[in-house]
């Protein structure tokens, strides 16, 4: 019977032990900020005089907290500070598929830059991956790498909402004619499904839909938008 028991209590310890090592190899996607540390990052970077704005950045980590930073560069030392800075979280199917996304593309480890040749200049875009144990970057106006285009794609697409939010917040507080015309460009966008993470901008429609000093056919324009947002999926 000792024997029995003393065998008995030696499987047990070594399953306990056996249930422990698995759950340490289960990292979680954001270890780092379980662990006290920050969470791994994604940024996306365009720069390209010829467009408006010139220069943006999108930062998504692996919780989904995102920032977007944008603007023009100065020109001298009398230029104001017109930089334009937007907090939110994006939707999770979003934040699983920026990280997926960027696993497949090798965390931006290497070069992403598909030739020279006679490929149009869309701006200069940069890639960067950072967490615990990596801080890649890489540089292109043009990729060849599948996974790097659609992140390419979505963080666009992001940026555009978000460009809109600019524009709708400064037009509802200094200029409230130019709002339907804004939204109405934002509305064909969103038929069109050019744009990506609308809901991040719930917050700037709701106001111009309550606001009674605006007109009404342009808080309807906005309500569409945010019943569009809202819709259950197909």
């Amino acid at each position: 019977m000792i024997g029995k028991r003393k065998i008995l209590l030696l499987v047990a310890l070594l399953s306990l032990f056996a249930n422990a090592w698995l759950a340490a190899q289960q990292v979680p996607e954001n270890a780092a900020s379980v662990s006290g540390g920050a969470p791994p990052i994604v940024t996306f970077t365009l720069d390209f005089p010829q467009s408006s704005p010139e220069h943006y950045s999108l930062s998504v980590d692996s919780t989904g907290r995102a920032v977007y930073i944008s603007g023009n560069p100065s020109r001298s030392a009398d230029d104001t500070d017109q930089s334009f800075r937007y907090e939110f979280k994006v939707s999770e199917p979003t934040r699983k598929q920026i990280m997926e996304l960027s696993r497949r593309a090798n965390y931006f480890e290497g070069e992403l830059e598909r030739g020279k040749g006679k490929i149009a200049n869309t701006g200069t875009k940069t890639l960067t991956y950072r967490d615990g144990q990596r801080n890649n970057s890489a540089s292109f106006n043009y990729t060849g790498n599948p996974a790097a285009q659609e992140l390419t794609r979505m963080f666009q697409s992001i940026s555009a909402t978000l460009e809109f939010a600019d524009r709708l917040d400064q037009a509802h507080h200094y200029q409230k004619l130019a709002l339907d015309e804004q939204l109405k460009q934002m509305e064909e966008m969103v038929k069109g499904n050019s744009l990506m993470e609308v809901q991040a901008i719930a917050p700037i429609l709701k106001r111009i839909i309550a606001d009674q000093t605006v007109v009404n056919a342009t808080r309807a324009r906005a309500e569409r938008i945010l019943l569009t947002v809202n819709a259950p999926s197909r």
